[in-house]
């Protein structure tokens, strides 16, 4: 229950055990047309630039910025934690330059700085931000933002890796230019693959860029002739089968549940777990109009040792919840509600293993009363 990888559904497991055969073989090659246009239904789209990166979400987002960054472009990078930073660092090492708009920790990307920016920044090409802020469990108004963008002339690149699956995205609809997601989070798959998918408006940038995109192996131009349409593939690199034989039924299971069902599952969860911790005592430190629910972080209580707290969770319960990061780190814990891990056994477990322990750490808060509060709730 930490802030990914999440747990794995037995089935995906079981695929994963399935015989490996070439990845140009006719049935893998199947397999993959179907694995697209189950991507473009979890992102809600209809690109034909739709796949999996063979390699983790950090590729994923470097695939958009290698390949729509040119030297020179300027690009407007949203910063509210972590991962707006590591934007930030992809900018620069595509040659660009990253003007930033920084939020505190915590809190949503601010609309009216973003507009501010776009203004002041005429010449921007790009705006880049995370939808959901893995680092500190906020989410930002991507729909909005992507309006401001284009009516600035600007394409945009999300960070969709903590929210695909788990709250609404819808890429057509938000006219989304390029997004990024990863596997091991609500998809409840094993890491090491990110989905993707770009416009035709951020494709005509790719196609007309005037150099090279830098990297060669996640360069979409090269790619496309192995993911791209048809039985026909040129081989590029040997795709990881067993890892896509994983998504594959991971999305299977997705569109088995119904999008709309997965975003309710992920709500209802949440709010159990939400009443078991406030009835502790345990507070968050996202204003709940930008909580995300599979994401959850919440303020470690005066004076309890951090780690002290994770380390008996793990060792006497079995319970993984993650530390804070950068400048939340001893301050925060992030427990994870994704995928398969968001059911109320999970809640039950966590809830009353926290109470076990922090009761007997002398810690400040309410004992006897988190259980029934998370029954209640699920019972709502």
């Amino acid at each position: 229950m930490g802030p990914g990888p999440s747990d794995v559904h037995p089935r995906i497991l079981e695929a994963l055990s399935r015989p490996t055969i070439g990845h140009l073989d006719p049935a893998f090659v199947g397999m993959m047309e179907q694995t697209k246009a189950l991507l473009q239904y979890a992102f809600q789209t209809e690109n034909a630039l739709t796949m999996p990166v063979s390699a983790p979400g950090s590729a994923g987002m470097e695939t958009c910025f290698a390949n729509l960054v040119e030297p020179g472009d300027k690009v407007i990078v949203c910063q509210n934690g972590v991962f707006g930073g590591r934007m930030k660092e992809n900018v620069e090492r595509c040659g660009g330059t990253p003007v930033m708009v920084e939020d505190d920790w915590g809190t949503a990307v601010d609309l009216q700085k973003v507009e501010e920016t776009l203004e002041t920044n005429p010449d921007a090409k790009i705006l880049a931000f995370v939808h959901a802020e893995t680092s500190t469990g906020a989410q930002s108004d991507a729909k909005e933002l992507v309006a401001l963008a284009h009516a600035h002339d600007c394409l945009t690149i999300v960070d969709a890796v903590t929210s695909l699956g788990g709250t609404p995205i819808k890429v057509d609809e938000w006219e989304i230019d390029s997004i990024y997601s990863g596997t091991q989070k609500c998809l409840s798959c094993t890491p090491g693959i990110s989905p993707i998918s770009f416009s035709e408006r951020a494709l005509e940038k790719v196609r007309n860029r005037s150099g090279k995109v830098q990297s060669w192996f996640l360069d979409l131009n090269l790619v496309m002739g192995y993911w791209g349409s048809g039985q026909k593939r040129a081989y590029h690199h040997t795709a990881p089968v067993n890892a896509l034989y994983g998504l594959h039924e991971s999305l299977r299971i997705l569109e088995e549940e119904g999008l709309e069902n997965a975003w309710a599952r992920h709500r209802k969860i949440h709010l159990a777990l939400k009443a078991g911790l406030e009835a502790m005592g345990l507070t968050f430190i996202v204003d709940e109009a930008h909580r995300l629910p599979q994401l959850n972080a919440v303020s470690i209580p005066e004076g309890v040792d951090d780690a002290a707290v994770r380390g008996r969770l793990l060792n006497e319960y079995n319970l993984e919840i993650g530390a804070g990061l950068g400048a939340l780190a001893g301050k925060v814990w992030r427990i994870g509600l994704m995928g398969h891990s968001a059911r109320a056994k999970n809640v039950l477990l966590c809830v009353g293993a926290l109470e076990a322990v922090l009761s007997d750490m002398g810690a400040p808060i309410n004992t006897g009363v988190t259980l029934a509060a998370v029954q209640k709730a699920l019972q709502a």
